[in-house]
């Protein structure tokens, strides 16, 4: 491996991916980076779980912000590359793969779909059929046609939009898992046992109650709102369900999500595993160790 410039923090919810990365920058000259899709929003930090200790790219945008992974990845390569113009390490901290490998890698992303282009073949798909319109769909982009199934609804849609813009669902290079990145990385995974992570959670949850969440989505809710913030993990819950409902709703919704990140973690290029089970000074240390085998980085 070429000596890394840049460290990338990955891991599911709750494994202590931002103190980790904290503990690691006192300990070089660096600054931290998110890579979390919902930390980019503001007005709602306690929900989001954005880290008291700040970092670049988290509450950048305003709820009613429509958030597009190019348009994120244009500011991380961004923020990155002026960060090691200084001098300092980009230590990248991240819950969410896409975000984290857009920092990290020149993805091929697929161009905007045409304005009304969704409600176009959603009409198409609920007025004339699944067959028709995924026959459409096989005329247009064939290789995408083999592998989405005509009941597949939201899938059909976004193969067509992206057919129309010449782009395809199924491309011919799958950028995504590549193993090139943009500056020489060395990417961690914290790996903490599922019980644990699953107590991390119920515990972490109960405490954005106690520090007043419902309050904060309140708030939130009370202005305008895009469509991608409106995804926030347990905006709904909060929102919607009496306390104690809503924090066995929120811990259900995020084990199962803390569940999907560990899913992502092991199909990571590179990603070298450490474990996350212990104090964040250790494992910092311990990446800083493994970084230091491949490049002698500055001390503090």
């Amino acid at each position: 491996m070429t000596d890394p410039t840049v460290i990338g923090i990955f891991g599911p919810t709750a494994s202590g991916k931002s103190p980790v990365g904290v503990r690691l920058a006192e300990r070089i000259p660096a600054e931290l980076v998110s890579a979390d899709a919902m930390q980019v929003y503001c007005d709602l930090p306690i929900l989001t779980n954005q880290s008291p200790h700040g970092s670049r790219l988290t509450g950048m945008w305003e709820l009613a912000h429509e958030a597009s992974v190019g348009e994120y990845a244009a500011l991380a390569h961004a923020a990155i590359d002026e960060i090691l113009a200084a001098g300092r390490t980009p230590i990248v901290v991240g819950g969410s793969g896409l975000y984290l490998r857009a920092a990290l890698a020149d993805l091929a992303l697929p161009p905007a779909p045409a304005p009304g282009a969704r409600e176009r073949w959603a009409r198409l798909y609920d007025g004339e059929g699944a067959t028709a319109a995924h026959a459409r769909l096989a005329k247009l982009d064939a290789r995408a046609a083999a592998v989405v199934h005509a009941n597949d609804r939201r899938r059909v849609l976004r193969a067509l939009e992206l057919a129309e813009v010449g782009a395809s669902l199924v491309p011919g290079q799958d950028r995504l898992w590549a193993e090139e990145t943009r500056h020489p990385t060395l990417v961690v995974g914290l790996d903490v046992p599922k019980p644990v992570l699953e107590r991390r959670i119920e515990e972490r949850t109960r405490a954005m109650f106690d520090a007043g969440v419902e309050e904060e989505v309140r708030r939130a809710l009370a202005g305008p709102i895009s469509t991608t913030a409106r995804k926030i993990l347990g905006l709904d819950e909060v929102a919607t369900l009496p306390r104690e409902q809503a924090i066995a709703a929120l811990v259900v919704r995020t084990r199962r999500y803390a569940a999907y990140q560990r899913k992502w973690m092991r199909r990571v290029p590179g990603l070298v595993m450490v474990d996350g089970d212990r104090p964040p000074g250790e494992v910092a240390d311990e990446i800083l160790t493994l970084a230091r085998t491949r490049k002698r980085l500055p001390r503090r």
